[in-house]
């Protein structure tokens, strides 16, 4: 009981210095509190007055910036104002210039409409006086209105016809003088400094023999030996009274030339039978090839043009024995080659291309084979074959406007060609043709009215057309002689060019008596 006791009081003790305790740590916490509290309140004072100095310099700060804003939008409204009265005043200005100018326009539009009547009224009076005069006219001169413009119409599409036609005399000579100047020219220079023989072949050839004796041995038993060397050949041989002559008569050059050199091989050995016949043509034939190819070579070398393809030169080779309205084909081509060259050159261009489109120009018509082809087409599908330049094919097919020339050459290949075929001597028309030719030159001039004669002179290069002076004047003579031209351009077919020219004279008879 005792221990239980002493624990107790123990424990009684112990709890009664424990309150103590915190009762002494409370009160030291109060103060301490008080003294936090009271250092606090001095800090939030201290706070408290700068944050209120912050306020008071940010407020001041705001005040002058907002005091700036309100006094530059014064500013801005004071300028704005300004001008809107500045405008006011000039519109105000404005509606009075056009009150006033809306005032003269009325006043003006008042004295129109006053002149506009009084010149209504005038032109009525006008209208009457007019009608008044035509209806005098038409009673004096016996015609109507529509009669008379009629007429009028006539006279004046005669004068301006007249007068366009002079017009375009006067324009084609100018043009003649100027554009063709230097054309001309070129042209004349380039066949001056040609020469070319005058060559005319036909087609057949008399082979001469020494005596009449040869002519019974040459046709042989029966004709047998004629005939083989016909057959052998393909040319006709005719023998008949003519003194020591046999003729060869054949279209193809090549197989009359084949035959001569047979004939005379074999008139020369004296050999004339069947199996010796075909074995000369055949040697004969073969020996006449090379001299094509050498031909074709030669040719070549003398006018300077290389790596022309094997074919092509023996084509032109070929061109020996082929004419042309009587005109020697190789002839011919050597000529436009040396024409074309020189043009050329003239004309500033590459002269060895030209020569070799001229030398070319006519390789259609001495193909192997005889396709139904214009000659332009065939020869510049040929060149094309045997890989020519695009120039020298187009200056090939386009040489008679067959197809579009595409560079100058081929206008250069057109006109050489139409030199060396046009000049005097170079080809050999048929007598009939000929003639009806001038015989339409004539009839086609005599087809116009007033046309008295016409006489086509000068080998058809001239046209004279004599009119009659009572049914043609001066001016239409002029007009004929344009009309006449054009229409023979157009109609016929011709070499070179034809002049056309009016003659219209004026005779006064007196007779004594």
């Amino acid at each position: 009981m005792e221990y239980l006791t002493l624990i107790v009081v123990a424990l009684i003790a112990f709890a009664t210095g424990i309150g103590i305790g915190l009762t002494i740590i409370k009160k030291a916490n109060e103060e301490k509190a008080k003294t936090i509290i009271k250092e606090a309140e001095a800090e939030a004072e201290v706070i408290k007055k700068d944050k209120i100095l912050q306020a008071k310099e940010k407020f001041l700060q705001l005040k002058a910036e907002h005091e700036k804003y309100i006094n530059e939008k014064n500013q801005a409204l004071n300028n704005t104002e300004n001008r809107i009265k500045q405008k006011e005043t000039s519109i105000n200005q404005k509606l009075e210039e056009l009150k006033r100018k809306e005032n003269e326009v009325n006043q003006l539009r008042e004295n129109l409409t006053a002149q506009l009547d009084s010149l209504n009224k005038k032109t009525e009076e006008i209208d009457k006086y007019r009608k008044k005069q035509i209806q005098q006219l038409e009673v004096i001169s016996g015609l109507s209105v529509e009669e008379a413009k009629a007429q009028l119409v006539e006279q004046v599409k005669a004068e301006a016809k007249t007068e366009a036609m002079a017009y375009i005399r006067d324009t084609m000579e100018e043009a003649k003088m100027t554009a063709n100047k230097e054309a001309k020219k070129i042209v004349l220079q380039t066949i001056q400094r040609v020469a070319t023989e005058h060559a005319i072949e036909n087609s057949v050839t008399v082979f001469n023999i020494e005596s009449d004796e040869i002519k019974g041995r040459i046709i042989g038993r029966e004709g047998r030996n004629i005939r083989a060397l016909e057959a052998a050949t393909g040319v006709e041989i005719i023998v008949d009274d003519t003194p020591e002559a046999i003729i060869l008569s054949c279209f193809d050059p090549v197989r009359r030339e084949t035959a001569r050199l047979a004939l005379h091989q074999l008139v020369s050995d004296g050999r004339i039978h069947p199996a010796r016949i075909e074995e000369v043509v055949e040697k004969t034939r073969k020996m006449l090839e090379d001299e094509i190819v050498e031909t074709g070579k030669r040719t070549c070398i003398d006018l300077g043009i290389h790596g022309l393809h094997p074919e092509l030169i023996r084509m032109v080779g070929r061109m020996k024995y082929r004419s042309s309205y009587g005109q020697n084909l190789l002839q011919h081509s050597r000529e436009v080659a040396n024409l074309c060259a020189i043009m050329a050159s003239e004309l500033g261009l590459n002269p060895k291309i030209a020569k070799r489109a001229g030398l070319l120009h006519d390789i259609g018509k001495v193909p192997d084979d005889e396709p139904e082809l214009p000659h332009a087409i065939l020869g510049m599908k040929l060149a094309e074959k045997y890989k020519e330049k695009p120039e020298v094919c187009n200056a090939i097919g386009a040489h008679h406007d067959e197809i579009e020339m595409n560079t100058l050459y081929a206008p250069i290949v057109q006109v050489c060609d139409a030199i060396s075929g046009a000049r005097p001597g170079a080809r050999r028309e048929v007598a009939e043709a000929y003639i009806q030719r001038l015989k339409d030159l004539e009839n086609l001039a005599l087809s116009y009215p007033g046309v008295n004669k016409t006489y086509a002179i000068q080998a058809g290069r001239e046209l004279r057309v004599i009119v009659e002076s009572e049914k043609v004047s001066d001016k239409d003579a002029e007009t004929l002689a344009y009309e006449i031209s054009q229409k023979i351009q157009t109609e016929m077919t011709y070499p070179g060019q034809i002049k056309v020219t009016v003659i219209r004279e004026t005779r006064a008879v007196g007779i004594a008596k």
